[in-house]
């Protein structure tokens, strides 16, 4: 039997106890119905987990102790980083949780010109909380042991002015003619327009700061859609994304 798993942002020590975030205790509890003596695997972050087992339950408050850990990093061999333009509504948060499942190390969400959304310092703060804690949720799915940096969003123009990350960078363009075999190592940067796409000027400083234009087949694909068959077909040909 599968074992549910909580992600705790403390460190975890074989022997310990430790207290169980309060909305994923709540779920344990009222949800799933866990009592004292039940087992759920514990992870932190770093690549470990840990077996645990539930002390005790008052209220809504649960308590485990911590087994011993072992290193079970399901990290892909591919580090891509998904440059992001915000989407609308509930789209942003299916990109940041299925990107998160299909191994994404870093996701940097961006404003462009044709963003729909726009944010001030404030909201900017309350959505990486938000995404934060989709990516956990997701992590705790999916069962990977790290869970992806998530940076607070910036307009577009501002990230390209950044140092470049290693490995190619690419950027989705639906009307870019077929280009020629990509060669990929350890890393790879993506990036992915809004709703209406990036303008000319936006291509061309991406061109200006190294990135390689790639279409994705002759139909135009969503926002959401686009990022994530391009991270499939990324981990697919050059991560751990395979059929055993």
């Amino acid at each position: 039997m599968r074992l549910n798993r909580v992600h705790v942002d403390a460190d975890l020590r074989p022997g310990s106890l430790v207290e169980l975030p309060s909305a994923a205790a709540l779920h344990l509890v009222k949800v799933l119905r866990l009592r004292s003596g039940d087992g759920l695997v514990l992870f932190s972050g770093d690549g470990r987990e840990f077996p645990a087992t539930i002390e005790s339950v008052r209220g809504s408050r649960v308590c485990a102790a911590v087994g011993e850990g072992r290193t079970l990093d399901r990290e892909s061999p591919l580090a891509v980083t998904l440059v992001q333009c915000v989407a609308r509504a509930d789209r942003m948060d299916v990109i940041i949780q299925k990107a998160t499942e299909l191994g994404v190390a870093r996701i940097v969400p961006v404003l462009s010109r044709r963003s729909v959304v726009r944010l001030d310092t404030s909201q900017a703060e309350s959505k990486v909380a938000h995404w934060r804690a989709i990516a956990i949720g997701a992590c705790e799915q999916c069962g990977r042991n790290r869970l992806p940096l998530i940076d607070g969003p910036r307009q577009l123009i501002h990230y390209l002015g950044e140092a470049p990350t290693t490995g190619p960078r690419l950027v989705l363009e639906p009307d870019s003619p077929t280009g020629g075999p990509l060669t990929i190592g350890a890393a790879a940067e993506l990036a992915v327009g809004p709703e209406g796409g990036f303008d000319t000027e936006e291509l061309e400083a991406f061109r200006v700061s190294g990135f390689m234009p790639l279409r994705l087949g002759p139909r135009i694909l969503r926002t959401e859609t686009a990022a994530l068959a391009a991270v499939a077909w990324l981990q697919s040909r050059y991560g751990d994304m395979r059929v055993d």
